[in-house]
Order: C-alpha cells, then structure tokens, then sequence
C-alpha cells in the first residue's frame, strides 16, 4: 500500500498545509494568560496542545523540537514558514545527541525552547525526560503551557494525542504555569510537577476562559 506522505509528495503536502493554517491564522484569537516574564525557558504542552505554539508572544526566539519522521518534515516546514526556529530529534533520546547540545546552545544564548513532553508517538500524557534534561544542563525553567476555548471551532481530532486545533473563527487562551525549577530535584519529581501542572491548567481553564470574556480580552 503506497503511504500518502513520502519523500516525493512532503513539500507539495507542507506547502499546503502552511496554505490552510494561514488561512485560520486570520480567524485564531489567542490571548496569553499568567504569561511569565522570563528571559528564556523550555516552554512544555501534551502533544495535543502543539499548535498552542502559535501564541507563543516571540516566535523569532522561540525553538520548537520536531521529530524527525515523514510527519515532522512537514510541521518543520510550516513551522519554519511561521518564523519559528526548528530543531531536528528527540531530547534526551540515543542518537539525539547533536539535537540536545544545538537546544543547550540556544537555551544559553537566552532564546527560548518548546518541547511537547509526551511526544512523538507517546504514551498518551506520560512526561519523557528530554525537556528534564534539557533544563537542568541549562540552568532555565520549565513553563507549562495549556490552551483551551469553549468555542464550536475548537475541535478534538481522532488521533492518539486528541490534537486540540482551531477549525474556523475562535477565541483561545494560552494559559500558563508557574515556571518549574529543577534545582535539587530528582528527574521523577520534576516529571511529576509537569504532569499536575499540564492538568491543573486543563482544569481551572474553563474558569480562566471565562474571566477572559468577562474582561472583554478579545474586544
């Protein structure tokens, strides 16, 4: 059975994708919550909340890890197109070694890093290590990131991570975390205060939301 994304077909496929996206940019209202003023952090989501990337507020220093699959050579691309800067690999994963050492050397030259920290291929909301890492060889902190919007456009696709994405005019938050220092801490714990921090945001987002529309954010 000839697979749909190949080697021959992934730039026509990734130009249109960046078609479409572009196209619901001009309809996507993304307000930042709690956003922490930080010289530089690892900015973590769940694989579902990855296009919550997009309100990030500095995409020109902002680093988001993408696999390096079929799949990934096309989100690279429309990434790259957003004005985002990519990085190839898995953290913390054997034979991603140049990836991690290229993520600790924008880390340290105060650009920021975006990790969906149950990704690629999961286990659904289970944290990896590689952000882990990442923030302790770097001396920066971890800053959980969850959007949400009560909005009909905002749709669950059927796929292992229940992508969350904008399909038309929405209103959207970004809420953020409290930023996660790893200073003496074990991996364990630091993996454990991501999880309850990625669902502590899931769950108070709802009222979150609503204050947003009481403060009239998107008037």
């Amino acid at each position: 059975m000839v697979r749909l994304i190949n080697r021959n077909n992934i730039k026509i496929i990734s130009n249109f994708a960046y078609g479409i996206l572009k196209i619901q940019e001009k309809m996507t209202y993304i307000k930042n919550i709690d956003f922490p003023e930080i010289s530089n952090c690892i900015y973590v989501m769940w694989h579902a909340n990855q296009f919550a990337v997009h309100g990030l507020p500095d995409r020109s220093k902002t680093n988001v890890l993408i696999s390096t699959s079929l799949d990934g050579d096309i989100v690279n691309h429309v990434c790259s197109k957003w004005g985002f800067k990519t990085q190839r690999g898995s953290a913390g994963r054997k034979g991603a070694v140049a990836s991690t050492l290229k993520m600790l050397e924008c880390l340290k030259n105060n650009e920021h890093v975006a990790i969906m920290v149950d990704g690629p291929h999961g286990p659904y909301h289970e944290v990896k290590k590689g952000a882990i890492v990442l923030a302790k060889e770097a001396e920066v902190p971890i800053v959980p990131v969850h959007w949400y919007s009560e909005e009909i456009t905002f749709r669950t696709f059927p796929s292992w991570d229940k992508m969350l994405s904008p399909v038309g005019p929405c209103h959207i938050i970004n809420l953020y975390g409290k930023p996660i220092y790893t200073n003496y801490k074990t991996e364990e714990e630091i993996a454990e205060e991501i999880k309850n921090s990625l669902l502590e945001l899931e769950k108070i987002a709802p009222q979150k939301y609503q204050e947003a529309k009481r403060n009239k954010l998107w008037d």
